[in-house]
């Protein structure tokens, strides 16, 4: 496999478990350099569950995430299986940015205090720098004047998109979003699907865990549908919502008033 053809995220066989309910019984999933990839379903259907297992914010009992090249190594602790390696694990989660549905930014912090927190404490860079740029990943998600004001002082989508600067600030190989856009009233909603439309067109390589079927349909190269823990149906945008092959698929679409 040339370094081309392989991806920079894959997750094979993923089985997740909570007690006795099994969330994700067997899915696979590959992203490669430059590919968005949208994972769409009911709630419940196990969407972000796959994602956080992918961050490893929790730990699939079964199945294998290779992260460029690099499998996972696990272990045994107390009858459970988990990362063999802190070290693997901060890697990862160096080069693979989540943004989350509740913004998860710093109350304490400004919104420039935010942006580089993570670059200076984690990858060293010196303050300047990482200012430098911080202000420049505000200004290109369209908030280069809420630099020094605080979360509590910004709009829901004013606080995702300086969450997305955040993530960016890491430099990431590839971005997680588990549903960026739920939280944000329809209006608000628009700012962050702009944003995220932009860093498609760049070429950046996603995940996306939504429930606006028009961010996938417009945004993602090839979308996976999850129903009850598995793959019911996956493909390009123009296959999947132009013409579904399972009934589970037509009648989700069809509930999400998209036209099948």
């Amino acid at each position: 496999m040339t370094a081309d053809t392989q991806p920079v995220l894959e997750l094979r066989d993923i089985h997740k478990y909570f007690g006795d309910l099994e969330v994700l019984k067997g899915v696979s999933i590959a992203a490669r350099a430059g590919e968005v990839i949208a994972l769409i379903g009911s709630s419940g259907s196990g969407k972000s569950t796959l994602l956080r297992c992918a961050n490893l914010l929790e730990t699939a009992q079964q199945g294998d995430i290779i992260f460029k090249g690099d499998p996972i190594e696990w272990k045994q602790k107390r009858g459970q299986r988990v990362p063999a390696s802190e070290e693997q694990v901060r890697g990862i989660r160096t080069h693979l940015s989540m943004v989350f549905q509740q913004f998860n930014l710093w109350s304490h912090m400004s919104v420039l205090q935010n942006v580089i927190e993570a670059p200076i404490t984690v990858l060293g860079e010196e303050r300047g720098a990482a200012e430098a740029k911080g202000r420049a990943l505000l200004e290109k998600v369209g908030i280069g004047d809420k630099c020094e004001v605080y979360p509590s002082q910004l709009s829901g989508g004013q606080q995702q998109r300086a969450a997305i600067a955040r993530a960016l600030a890491m430099e990431p190989d590839a971005m997680l979003f588990d549903e960026p856009t739920s939280a944000l009233d329809p209006e608000l909603e628009q700012e962050v699907i702009k944003v995220i439309k932009d860093l498609a067109a760049e070429g950046r390589t996603m995940i996306i865990v939504t429930h606006d079927m028009s961010l996938a349909r417009d945004v993602a190269g090839h979308v996976v549908f999850l129903h009850k823990g598995l793959i019911e149906e996956e493909g390009v945008p123009s296959e999947v919502f132009g013409n579904p092959k399972s009934d589970r698929l037509r009648q989700f679409l069809l509930s999400t008033s998209v036209a099948v």
